[in-house]
């Protein structure tokens, strides 16, 4: 039975939420602060955060920014506002999916299966690791190493470079590479793509400072190409 944290200081919509995803099979627990939510996760790991942004100690964002530093469990973001740089904000911090107040039960419950269906271990996880030098990937463990040194990565990090490891030379959009990653594919800002893309270069370069694997299309997004790496 999936574990669902619910982060919300307003007790009327943790109840409409606590019923709704019980009724649909997962176990629930609520807590008002995101530093109740913060030392929570850490004693007691849920399988999903259900956060709201706007917290009576700190924001959610600040929230989850606390949660990146020590687990990659998936976060949906409430929110009373619709506002595009929320969305920005809340997808580059790692965020899985945004909702906004008000909002149907049954949608967020649809999300909330939707992503831990995203999460769960592909059917074919099990293959051995691809090795397109001088990057390896081993999707058992979930670690990728380059040039030998294994790349401390995110989630979202981890899945996008994998992606583009399991097919080189393609070139991926945005969106595509968007969807890789899990995220909800109506979020619709395929532009956080590039800030993820920005920070797994630099951790490349930490490591092989002229090499370019990751190439840049204009117009057309991304690709892995061995021969630059």
């Amino acid at each position: 039975m999936p574990h669902i944290l619910i982060v919300e200081d307003e007790a009327a919509i943790a109840d409409t939420l606590i019923y709704a995803l019980q009724a649909d099979g997962h176990s629930t627990e609520w807590v008002t602060l995101g530093s109740a939510a913060v030392d929570r996760q850490r004693a007691q790991p849920a399988d999903l955060i259900i956060l709201d942004i706007g917290l009576p100690d700190i924001t959610g964002f600040d929230t989850c920014r606390q949660l990146r530093r020590f687990t990659e469990v998936p976060v949906m973001f409430l929110t009373a506002r619709n506002d595009e740089i929320d969305r920005v904000v809340g997808l580059e911090i790692g965020a899985d999916d945004y909702v906004v107040k008000p909002f149907s039960p049954r949608e967020v419950t649809a999300r909330v299966r939707a992503i831990l269906k995203r999460m769960a271990p592909r059917a074919d996880s099990a293959v051995e690791p691809i090795k397109t030098a001088p990057l390896h990937l081993d999707t058992l463990r979930m670690q990728i190493t380059y040039h030998g040194q294994p790349l401390a990565l995110t989630r979202h990090e981890f899945r996008l470079l994998q992606c583009l490891i399991e097919q080189p030379q393609r070139v991926f959009s945005r969106e595509q590479l968007l969807d890789a990653l899990g995220v909800a594919a109506d979020v619709g800002y395929e532009r956080t793509i590039d800030s993820h893309i920005k920070s797994l270069r630099a951790k490349l370069r930490q490591v092989a400072g002229a090499a370019e694997p990751i190439q840049t299309h204009r117009g057309l997004g991304y690709s892995y190409c061995p021969e630059q790496a």
